[in-house]
């Protein structure tokens, strides 16, 4: 462990965990831009019989279990790989000590969720989850530092403190009766304010800036997490059946409430975490 986290300080680690985060901001962005339209999906008015297994009350349920079940399979495959890469010091100094092999992971990062949430009509649902699948896999790859930079119990305690808030607000997201379309696009520039904050970052290195930014990131993605609860609902009452059309589109919301996730817990390490 101690020469993983040599290898770790040698390669700047965090550097490349800010390079990241932005990755995953990109993503967001992406996501937002393509998959919360629901003029982007191919909700088709008519199934064939064999896909039309239940009725628009029936399916509903059905199809916003898979989103949150594939959003936890997600997040415990990145867990454990990120827990896995960063206890094998072989695997880590692959990663952090060959600059092609960090900028591979990010580049495949982007194209993955740019191939999912562009191409998502052309692809089959299983070519899209085995995707998902990969992706979660890179990430953990890529986020494998926190267990070096920050220690065990700080990063469980942030955890449980991310999946509380998560949940909360993906409740408030799910039930609440007023409209956060408005909200969301307040959010989507801000989104787009940090981007730009980070990319600044990365330069001038700010202890203060980043502070900044980490307080202003919770409250995005705390914002986020329920205007993406609220949209995901949306476009799944408009499905007529469970079909292959409607699960694609829960995997895409699965997908972007992942990266809330992600990028909450991520926020919330670098307020609370406490560093080895």
């Amino acid at each position: 462990m101690h020469n993983a986290k040599g290898y770790l300080t040698c390669f700047c680690s965090k550097d490349l965990s800010d390079v990241g985060i932005l990755l995953i901001f990109v993503a967001q962005k992406q996501l937002k831009k393509i998959t919360m339209n629901y003029q982007d999906f191919e909700l088709k008015e008519y199934a064939s019989a064999n896909e039309r297994q239940w009725s628009v009350s029936e399916a509903f349920p059905v199809l916003m279990r898979k989103v949150y079940l594939w959003m936890t399979m997600a997040l415990s495959i990145t867990g454990f790989t990120a827990y896995g890469v960063a206890t094998s010091p072989g695997i880590l100094q692959t990663i952090y000590a060959n600059p092609a092999v960090m900028w591979g992971i990010i580049i495949a990062e982007l194209i993955l969720v740019v191939t999912v949430s562009g191409a998502i009509n052309r692809l089959s649902l299983s070519v899209a989850t085995l995707l998902f699948i990969v992706y979660s896999v890179l990430n953990g790859a890529l986020l494998s530092s926190v267990f070096l930079v920050y220690t065990a119990s700080s990063v469980a305690t942030v955890f449980f403190i991310t999946a509380g808030t998560f949940a909360a607000m993906a409740l408030i997201g799910y039930t609440t009766k007023t409209d956060l379309s408005s909200m969301g696009k307040i959010l989507l520039m801000a989104l787009i304010g940090m981007i730009i904050a980070t990319i600044v970052n990365l330069f001038v290195k700010s202890t203060g800036l980043e502070l900044i930014i980490s307080y202003i990131g919770v409250l995005v993605f705390v914002g986020l997490t329920a205007y993406d609860s609220q949209k995901i609902k949306q476009m799944l009452l408009q499905a007529p059946d469970a079909s292959e059309g409607a699960q694609k589109v829960a995997l895409l919301g699965a997908l972007s409430l992942y990266l809330d996730f992600i990028n909450l817990f991520l926020y919330l390490l670098r307020i609370f975490g406490r560093r080895d």
